[in-house]
């Protein structure tokens, strides 16, 4: 039997090209890159996830949505397979209202607003965690990856001029403090990573000179999230030193 052609093809066919690492990004608009010119779901090529992806030459399974909540959330970890090897989580916001919280302390005054926040920090410390719970169960239960949640940053430059007043500024700023914390607590409990990205927004707040967060704009649903430079310069750094 002549094998020597057979040893010729098998000589000339070109080996697979190697499969990526796969990297799941859940979460909601934080996660997806809305404010920082949007596309489906207001998922983004400037949004952290895919600009992580692309310099680790990962493959990205861009699950974010824009506008979701712990339980859209739990139908996003479907899109976690046994290849994945890389996980990262932001939610939390949306479960506690936070756009209609902000909604009323911009058309409404300072008393009125505190209101909204105080309910909104009430759902935080009493029903968010066991939310975040059996989410963080669910991508669990789904991967031994390593899992990176994300965080919020606070949004507005305590001073200065403002559309917003300092009182208000102060209440919303404390809302993202008592949310973060309840989010690390929990994804700490669950074994997972956490990137906190306040310190690195410090300085680029709303109002600030140099904002990282988009003011209200006339595109209301990219009003109050990072744009380009927020995730460029504030997620995709806390991201990296969280990453294994």
């Amino acid at each position: 039997m002549n094998i020597l052609p057979a040893l010729l093809v098998a000589a000339l066919t070109p080996a697979p090209a190697p499969v990526a690492p796969e990297y799941v990004a859940l979460g909601d608009s934080y996660a997806a890159g809305v404010g920082a010119h949007r596309e489906d779901c207001g998922r983004t090529a400037n949004a952290h996830p895919a600009l992580y992806a692309s310099a680790k030459g990962l493959e990205l399974v861009f699950a974010a949505c824009g506008g979701a909540t712990t339980e859209e959330v739990e139908e996003q970890v479907e899109r976690i397979t046994p290849e994945t090897s890389l996980v990262t989580l932001t939610v939390g916001g949306n479960d506690a209202g936070f756009t209609d919280v902000l909604t009323a302390c911009v058309l409404r005054g300072d008393e009125a607003c505190e209101r909204r926040v105080a309910g909104a920090e009430r759902f935080l410390r009493e029903e968010l965690p066991e939310r975040l719970d059996e989410l963080n169960a669910r991508v669990r239960e789904r991967t031994s990856a390593p899992v990176v949640v994300l965080g919020y940053p606070r949004l507005f430059a305590p001073r200065g001029g403002c559309s917003l007043s300092v009182d208000k500024r102060a209440a919303l700023n404390r809302a993202a403090d008592v949310l973060n914390e309840v989010v690390r607590a929990r994804a700490e409990a669950a074994g997972f990573g956490f990137a906190d990205v306040r310190d690195a927004f410090e300085g680029h707040g709303v109002c600030s000179d140099d904002p990282w967060i988009n003011d209200l704009s006339l595109t209301i649903s990219d009003s109050y999230h990072p744009n380009s430079d927020g995730h460029r310069l504030g997620y995709l750094p806390a991201l990296t030193r969280a990453a294994p």
